[in-house]
């Protein structure tokens, strides 16, 4: 065929569609699991929509992808939300997200200390920008919220070595004004930028997030070739196999899948081999659980150590008549359950975050520049490495899209 593409989650599907929109329909899709949407899959579990890859929503931001995905579900059947997200401190306060918009919300004397620290943040001090990322955390937000939530969340969720990790990707952390932080405590109201996302998002609690991606897989039911691992890729000859034995060849390969997950790259240098094996990521196990949180947010950070999740979703704050979260604990840490937060469902991402570690741009930048030249390209979180939200996934697959046609 003329087009193959790796993957039918979010931006395999995208592709897809798009090139369908375009009259363009010389395209397979191969995928590995039963079904499409890949981390934004949802399972239907007790009568409950649980969507296995933990929240996922649909930002607003930008307004072409929202249009196109309505095409798929229509406005009507969203439901829209403003942003309510919480911080479960380890002394058990709970407070808004961003911390640094809320800390009016803590006990008068913590509000002090912690007003205090950011006003001696290097950021707020002149100080050069360090390179790593825990010196990084410090001079960025000060060592209250450094010291209290975000190293110990970080290290939960990306495990100790935080200093693998380089900064180029924090620019999703907006920057913190001492001024607007004083103004927030004094007229107890947020002031500043959601870090990553919007203030407005859809979505549909009945039916969870993986059903837009069920209907636009759908339309291209025909395309897409489930149940088919894609075990290797060889650069010279443009084919792929899968783990069955079957080989396909196209003009033009385009992988949304992680790199990790090929066990043999054909035709690639011995040392860019290497270089993309040493690329990391980070497993998630997502749970449905009864209990929930004492809180009218829609997910909550938790950093304290002692709780074996990094993160929560009230699915009960996004519909009364919904029980129970759901809760994201990496890999090594389901042991801390215990008796605790048994499952009514739980699911095992092996690939959930790209980890952005020192030196990764440039193993990219000469991964994808050798890919292309061998006609694959690359798109998504999984095939960029990038933790990219859904949205942003959509958009550079729609792009994608249409540069090929073009």
């Amino acid at each position: 065929m003329n087009i193959l593409i790796l993957g039918a989650g979010p931006a395999g599907l995208t592709l897809g569609n798009r090139l369908k929109d375009k009259g363009f329909n010389s395209f397979v899709i191969l995928e590995k699991e039963n079904e499409a949407g890949g981390l934004c899959r949802t399972k239907l579990t007790d009568g409950q929509a649980v969507d296995i890859g933990g929240p996922h929503f649909l930002d607003d931001r930008d307004p072409g992808v929202v249009e196109f995905l309505f095409k798929f579900m229509p406005e009507s059947e969203w439901t829209k939300y403003e942003r309510n997200s919480k911080i479960l401190m380890s002394d058990g306060q709970i407070i808004g997200s961003p911390i640094e918009s809320y800390i009016w919300q803590l006990k008068r004397e913590d509000q002090i200390d912690y007003l205090e620290s950011i006003s001696k943040a290097g950021c707020n001090m002149g100080t050069p920008m360090p390179e790593k990322f825990i010196d990084w955390i410090y001079w960025k937000l000060g060592d209250k919220i450094a010291e209290n939530y975000m190293l110990p969340y970080n290290t939960k969720l990306y495990g100790k070595n935080l200093n693998e990790m380089g900064t180029y990707w924090l620019y999703k952390l907006p920057n913190v004004s001492f001024r607007e932080t004083i103004m927030s405590c004094l007229d107890h109201k947020f002031y500043g930028v959601y870090p990553c996302q919007q203030t407005i998002f859809y979505y549909n609690p009945k039916v969870g997030y993986g059903e837009v991606w069920k209907r636009m897989a759908d339309r291209i039911r025909q395309n897409i070739h489930y149940n088919s691992d894609v075990d290797s890729i060889d650069f010279d000859s443009q084919t792929v196999r899968t783990a069955d034995g079957t080989s396909w060849k196209a003009d033009l390969i385009i992988t949304t899948i992680p790199w990790a997950s090929f066990k043999r790259l054909g035709g690639m240098p011995e040392e860019l081999k290497q270089k993309t094996a040493s690329l990391k990521y980070r497993s998630l196990e997502v749970r449905y659980v009864n209990e929930q949180l004492d809180t009218d947010g829609q997910w909550v950070y938790c950093p304290d150590e002692r709780l074996p999740f990094h993160r929560a979703t009230m699915i009960c704050n996004l519909d009364p008549s919904i029980r129970g979260m759901l809760v994201e604990t990496t890999e090594e840490r389901i042991g801390l359950y215990g008796e605790k937060y048994k499952p009514i469902y739980s699911y095992m991402n092996e690939y959930a975050y790209p980890v952005h570690t020192i030196g990764k741009p440039d193993i990219m930048q000469e991964l994808l520049g050798f890919a292309k030249e061998k006609n694959v390209l690359a798109t998504g979180r999984w095939g960029e490495h990038m933790h990219h939200n859904s949205d942003i996934t959509v958009r550079l697959a729609m792009d994608l899209a249409d540069e090929i046609l073009r």
